[in-house]
């Protein structure tokens, strides 16, 4: 219980001592004024930008990009080409397939 008085006296001797020390005084701060230029500068930014984004195009049908060329023989061996036109190529001969089955 000794301690408990101590203890006590030893804090209010601290407090006495921080209530005698002045505290510095502080510069003002000047704050800036919040301006309306800047928002409004943002804005026009972005409906400047809105006027130069494109807008979207159509996509017109694609034309033919593969033309297919090829040698047909009918049942009097008579030979002809066929040309077709297509937009990709949905079919693939190796060049070498006639190899395997001629010899």
């Amino acid at each position: 219980m000794e301690n408990n008085g101590q203890l006590e006296r030893f804090f209010d001797q601290m407090k006495k001592q921080d209530e005698q020390i002045e505290t510095p005084a502080f510069p003002e701060v000047k704050t800036g004024k919040f301006s309306f230029w800047i928002p409004a500068g943002i804005a026009a930014s972005i409906i400047f930008a809105f006027l130069f984004i494109p807008k979207p195009v159509p996509i017109e049908s694609s034309t033919p990009e593969v033309v297919i060329i090829t040698l047909v023989e009918d049942e009097n061996q008579n030979q002809h080409f066929t040309i077709e036109e297509s937009t990709f190529l949905d079919t693939w001969e190796s060049p070498t397939a006639s190899l395997l089955t001629e010899y």
